[in-house]
């Protein structure tokens, strides 16, 4: 553990300066850090109440109030009485507010793509998909939504007309989402294709995640090899995420793994799909090896992840 930390600080050390952190004014302006990300905040925001802005960055109160009474006195925000509530306050940009951010905005870019330059069209895909690794290890996941109704979620086999769907809904949602081609929807078609003609049931299986009986997700655990399984075509409709459906389908698919007798299951998957990815971590999978690839119409990172089928 100690080799560890003095690693994330030998990066936190390293990054900083690559990013100009260290600066007296970030980014050659005279905004510190922090006032720099309050701007950046606002910006995105728009008009909004202080506490929320507060929540948002995880900033000391008393800090932030000194900043704002900052920045109001040099006429970039103002501040005024909440009309739902009088006892809060928002705050918003003023035009001289928002020529600052979008100075802040360019000079970001540049320094970003300053970092960018020094490395090659490959090597720029495995940093950014680093960058989202980071996020994904990092970030804290959503709250449930306690004021909505709980919704019924089963997770059943499959049964006829669920092949056909699974291959509409990954066409349709990847090209939406991601504006994938239609060479990714052909690519599930052979997979479903190929699963329903030939798979063994003793060790192959898929599985639809339901809500309030409509279809809302898939999964499917197929062979690699005598001892690898490997999970394929795991999606989850946009109105069932943060449900824990995607979680309990790879869990599924990993039990079943197990109880078939493979010692491991693998995955391929790509660096954009970073909510998958989220739960390959949460599951206990690790990424083994990627590499940079063009399909589907785009520039990609393909990316191999496994673990082993005992916790």
């Amino acid at each position: 553990m100690p080799d560890h930390v003095a690693a994330v600080r030998r990066f936190n050390r390293f990054f900083t300066s690559q990013m100009g952190l260290l600066d007296q004014g970030l980014l050659q302006t005279r905004f510190t850090l922090t006032e720099a990300r309050i701007v950046f905040e606002m910006a995105k925001i728009g008009t909004c109440e202080v506490s929320r802005l507060r929540a948002v960055l995880g900033i000391d109160p008393g800090h932030l109030s000194r900043v704002l009474a900052r920045f109001e006195k040099a006429g970039l925000i103002e501040r005024e009485r909440s009309p739902d509530d009088g006892r809060r306050q928002t705050a918003r940009l003023t035009d001289a507010g928002q020529d600052a951010f979008s100075t802040l905005n360019a000079r970001s870019d540049q320094q970003a793509k300053k970092l960018l330059a020094k490395l090659g069209d490959a090597d720029q895909l495995r940093l950014v998909a680093a960058f989202e690794t980071i996020g994904d290890l990092l970030g804290e996941p959503a709250l449930p939504d306690t004021t909505q109704p709980v919704r019924t979620q089963v997770i059943r086999p499959l049964r006829p007309g669920d092949l056909g769907w699974v291959v509409q809904r990954h066409g349709a949602l990847y090209a939406q989402e991601y504006g994938w081609d239609q060479t990714f929807e052909a690519l599930v078609a052979r997979i479903v294709a190929d699963y329903g003609e030939h798979h063994d049931p003793r060790r192959e299986n898929g599985w639809i995640a339901e809500m309030d009986g409509s279809r809302v997700g898939c999964v499917f655990c197929t062979r690699k090899d005598d001892e690898t399984a490997q999970l394929r075509l795991l999606l989850v409709e946009p109105s069932a995420r943060g449900t824990g459906l995607g979680t309990r389908l790879v869990d599924e698919c990993i039990s079943f793994a197990r109880g078939a007798g493979y010692s491991s299951i693998m995955l391929w998957t790509n660096h954009v799909l970073s909510a998958a990815r989220h739960i390959y971590v949460k599951t206990g999978f690790h990424l083994v090896e990627e590499a940079p690839h063009h399909s589907f119409g785009h520039d990609l990172v393909g990316q191999i992840w496994e673990r082993h089928t005992r916790a």
